[in-house]
């Protein structure tokens, strides 16, 4: 492993050998489908089986029913999946990066135009030592929580942030995460039982706190399904848990519904939903960010959440994609997906990234410079969603 050897897209995998892990029973009428799934299940191109599927054939993946394409998705609630058990088996896989696809120029000028920033990499930020986000985490301006789902390699998990939907104000279903959180890129397809805790272990428990408390504390406002889901068409292509591919693409946003059921939004129960800026400054203009994520590989479990707060700085696998952000920050694997908020012109928080790639040795993190391509993203998941 090199020198900068990644824990790259920064999910974590569980260890307990896990069958299913936890209750994996259904509802009463595991065969009932809402009018969005059925649709859903209509369009696949194979039979779908939903008793069976519930029953535990979401375990199977075979390559022929693993579904990939962008507009393919389901998946079914599973009710009482996601218990506390199964969510802090949740651990962090490892991940590569080659050292030298980063090639550092120390003398590149900064731009005003975010497209001249393409292509440049500047030198490697010095670490920030992450600070744990004191409780109540929904007292802050930052719409946290966790992202849990379930792969061929076992149960993993990553952060998210709601975010504000442009066809429902105030009504938001939907959360920002890394693409690599929900699509296994270009070796694979739509990872299974996709689900978001908002503002888990809201009140900063220690972890032995939070296991004697139980699902009330670690999911307050319970765990929400996820009903539609997409990434960017570069994240499909080229994504890989290996060498950092994929990375500038590695966006994706959910659109969610409660386990529980229930008439108020995601918005409305959080209390909140940051706007996403697909149009931000270039990086010289982009000033304090704050980054936001629950890590989950050592020195942390992934039962808090963590910020770091830095400037921006440029990192480039690709030149021919948006610039990536680079910032200083020690967290780990779980901390995938968490946003990278700024505020904004009107003074507001503002989404402008995501975690994505970081070191071994955990001394930065980088995410997607979000445009076009991410825009279209969050306008599918709004526009099919729910």
């Amino acid at each position: 492993m090199t020198a900068l050897a990644a824990c790259l897209t920064l999910t974590a995998t569980a260890c307990s050998g896990e069958e299913g892990g936890g209750d994996a029973s259904s509802s009463e009428d595991p065969g009932a489908t809402d009018d969005s799934l059925q649709d859903a299940i209509d369009n696949l191109p194979f039979d779908f089986d939903v008793d069976a599927w519930m029953d535990g054939e979401w375990r199977n993946w075979d390559r022929d029913t693993w579904l990939r394409e962008i507009g393919d998705f389901v998946n079914p609630i599973i009710d009482g999946l996601w218990d506390p058990d199964r969510m802090g088996d949740a651990e962090d896989p490892e991940q590569e990066i080659d050292e030298d696809q980063i090639e550092e120029d120390p003398q590149a000028p900064e731009h005003d135009n975010p497209d001249d920033d393409r292509g440049i990499t500047d030198p490697e930020p010095s670490v920030v030592d992450a600070v744990q986000v004191p409780g109540p985490l929904s007292d802050g301006d930052a719409p946290i929580g966790r992202v849990f789902f379930d792969t061929p390699e076992g149960s993993m998990v990553c952060s998210g942030t709601v975010i504000a939907d442009p066809n429902a104000p105030g009504q938001s279903n939907l959360v920002a995460t890394a693409g690599h959180c929900v699509h296994a890129g270009a070796e694979g397809g739509w990872y299974r039982n996709i689900s978001f805790v908002p503002y888990y272990n809201n009140n900063a428990l220690s972890t032995d706190e939070l296991y004697s408390a139980g699902l009330e504390e670690a999911a307050p406002y319970g765990v929400w399904w996820a009903d539609y889901v997409s990434t960017t068409q570069y994240w499909v292509d080229s994504g890989s848990d290996m060498g950092g591919a994929g990375a500038h693409g590695d966006f994706a946003v959910l659109s969610v519904t409660p386990e529980e059921g229930g008439g108020q939004s995601l918005e409305e129960t959080v209390g909140g939903a940051v706007d996403v800026n697909f149009d931000a400054p270039a990086v010289s203009g982009i000033g304090e960010v704050n980054l936001y994520g629950y890590p989950a590989a050592a020195p942390y479990d992934g039962e808090q959440a963590y910020s770091c707060t830095g400037t921006p700085s440029r990192l480039s696998l690709d030149a021919a994609m948006p610039v990536m952000y680079w910032a200083g920050c020690s967290m780990t694997g779980g901390s995938s997906g968490g946003g990278w908020l700024r505020t904004g012109d009107d003074g507001s928080p503002e989404l402008i990234s995501v975690n994505s790639i970081g070191p071994l040795e955990s001394t930065w993190l980088a995410g997607p410079r979000l445009e076009d391509e991410a825009e279209g993203v969050l306008t599918e998941v709004s526009t099919n969603g729910g």
